[in-house]
């Protein structure tokens, strides 16, 4: 007879990871060009009024943050995201969604999520309202309309963050032959 595992013990536990897209793989799926153009999008103005100012440099390990700090930094930047730096990741696109609320705002309501100023609602589950193919429509609508980068990138973060997705969205080319 097999003895039982005793629970607690090192030889029971079991780590089961589950295979979601990471914040990181967003970056990468997008390229690095579009991730030097997610940087100069950034508000130094916004992240002040929402308060993350002080903790996005600390997390960037910066004494100054301006915007010419930011494009001469992005390679920098690059590699952290290219080597999984998660946390550094998430603050960034809390950055860069904070700069860009009038494109969240316009994205949740085409979609109809109910929020605040492009802040989820509380007490709301919005995942029923991401339908099948929202990202294509969506992209549709918003492409010409906000940089195709922020865009994409925005697509991706609710994929990300909401969804569970486990591949990075990328719009079918107009030149491709599946969009012909």
């Amino acid at each position: 007879m097999v003895k039982p595992r005793q629970l607690g013990t090192r030889s029971a536990r079991t780590v089961i990871r589950l295979q979601f897209m990471q914040i990181s793989e967003v970056y990468v799926g997008l390229g690095q060009e579009a991730f030097g153009q997610l940087l100069r999008t950034i508000s130094i103005g916004k992240l002040r009024t929402y308060q993350i100012y002080e903790g996005f440099k600390v997390r960037a390990h910066l004494h100054k943050l301006n915007t010419e700090i930011l494009r001469k930094y992005a390679p920098k930047f690059w590699e952290r995201i290219t080597a999984g730096d998660e946390d550094f990741g998430k603050d960034l696109a809390q950055s860069v969604l904070v700069s860009h609320l009038d494109l969240v705002g316009a994205v949740l309501d085409f979609v109809s999520v109910p929020h605040d100023n492009g802040f989820f609602k509380k007490d709301i589950d919005p995942k029923p309202y991401f339908s099948e193919g929202w990202e294509d429509r969506v992209y549709e609508r918003f492409h010409g309309v906000f940089p195709d980068a922020l865009v994409i990138f925005y697509i991706n973060h609710l994929r990300w963050e909401l969804l569970g997705a486990n591949e990075v969205y990328r719009p079918a080319s107009p030149t491709s032959p599946s969009a012909a």
